[in-house]
């Protein structure tokens, strides 16, 4: 078992070294461009944000959906059950933010719908929109206010590091679980693709 975990490890580790350089190039769905930061705290997690969307929504996309269901083991989260964290998470560190939840939004919901495909990839579509509208109710101003985040207390600043760091952990516990079903990523696929394209023809 202890085996299985540090390959489940590495593989997310390898995976998510993949993808680090496309950062830039994975945008944000479009928001008024004049709410949008160009620069400060708030500009700067707004991208990491865009590219943890990006990472998510297409893997989730990619994952069939008779595979939703699927768990490495009793008692831990399926495949769709992460994606369907993340969708709850993303509720609930806006409320922690200070922006409630949309009316209608029920977190017991969100954990029911976790082995229906479609439904899971329009819920972190619709999720993401709203975490970024938290994000731009904020003010870089008080990026160092005290805030609670996951039961630790830290800055406006801090949380945004604490949030990224939860993000990542789940988006690589999202590609072990993908890539011990035999799924690529799809951003590693066009990567090889990609490689294998600019190799010089003999």
């Amino acid at each position: 078992m202890r085996g299985k975990a540090i390959c489940f490890l590495a593989v997310a580790i390898v995976s998510l070294g993949w993808g680090q350089n496309g950062r830039a190039q994975n945008a944000a769905p479009a928001t008024a461009a004049s709410s949008v930061p160009k620069t400060g705290a708030r500009a700067e997690f707004l991208a990491e944000v865009g590219y943890y969307e990006d990472r998510f929504t297409r893997l989730a996309q990619t994952v069939p959906a008779d595979k939703y269901n699927w768990r490495p083991a009793d008692g831990v989260r399926s495949i769709g059950e992460v994606y369907a964290h993340i969708v709850a998470a993303n509720y609930g560190i806006a409320r922690a933010l200070g922006t409630q939840p949309p009316a209608g939004v029920d977190f017991k919901a969100i954990a029911a719908t976790a082995g229906d495909k479609v439904k899971i990839v329009q819920e972190l579509g619709e999720s993401f929109v709203h975490f970024r509208k938290a994000i731009l109710a904020l003010s870089d101003a008080d990026a160092d206010k005290a805030q609670k985040m996951f039961g630790r207390d830290t800055t406006q600043r801090g949380a945004f590091i604490m949030i990224t760091g939860h993000m990542g952990e789940h988006l690589g516990q999202s590609i072990a679980y993908a890539r011990t079903n035999s799924i690529v990523p799809p951003w590693t696929a066009e990567a090889e693709q990609q490689k294998s394209a600019d190799k010089p023809k003999s």
